[in-house]
């Protein structure tokens, strides 16, 4: 995989993702009581796709440091560790949510009927998601792959997640924003996570144009 290729597959990657984050989290305000299947079926859907995207994010960043920086390179296999382990969860949860409702032959809101995802979205989730988030901010602000600032932000994603790790002792209410399945503790965070992916991947995509605009300027110059 060239630098070019890393960078464009790192950015379209960033943008599938948060594209799909950003179309599935306001799904989850529509209805004030137990949502009909169509909508908690399509919402895990996107958010099926996201993951799928973050995956390859993930896969095609820690092939984007070992090319540029391999000194760094441990940095770029921990976001890919870190963040596989979060996809997972993350999927683990929307299955077990998919199948409750498919399940059932009435309206349930498997945000508070489904048990078993609370601490999957909350705390397991916030604290994989903080550690791929700094692992990223550091690996760019190190080795300079893309824009520092995307680095810096991530930071502070980081430490935003983390602060809801603790969210597993305040119940279950979704109304209340700290509690395990809040809408802080999952929904906010959620969009966060996404405008930030919508920001890196144009940084990622317009990143890989400018390598490659010399790299095929170069064979020109030979002939």
């Amino acid at each position: 995989m060239t630098e070019a290729l890393a960078r464009r597959t790192t950015g379209l990657a960033a943008l599938v993702a948060a594209i799909a984050l950003i179309v599935e989290v306001p799904l989850y305000f529509v209805y004030s009581g137990p949502p009909p299947d169509a909508n908690v079926l399509s919402r895990l859907l996107l958010g099926i796709v996201a993951l799928a995207g973050l995956v390859v994010f993930f896969t095609a960043f820690r092939e984007l440091v070992a090319r540029v920086a391999p000194e760094h390179g441990w940095l770029g296999s921990m976001v890919f560790s870190t963040g596989l382990v979060y996809a997972t969860v993350t999927l683990v949860s929307m299955g077990l949510e998919a199948g409750a409702v498919i399940a059932v032959d009435h309206p349930i809101d498997p945000t508070i009927d489904v048990s078993g995802t609370y601490i999957l979205y909350g705390t397991i989730s916030r604290l994989m998601m903080g550690l791929w988030l700094a692992a990223f901010g550091r690996a760019v602000t190190r080795s300079g792959v893309l824009p520092r600032w995307t680095g810096r932000c991530a930071y502070v994603l980081a430490g935003v997640s983390l602060l809801f790790v603790p969210s597993l002792f305040f119940g279950n209410d979704p109304a209340f924003f700290y509690a395990a399945n809040g809408w802080a503790t999952t929904a906010m965070v959620g969009a966060f996570l996404s405008y930030w992916l919508l920001a890196v991947g144009v940084a990622a995509v317009r990143r890989s144009a400018r390598v490659a605009a010399p790299a095929a300027a170069s064979p020109a110059l030979h002939h």
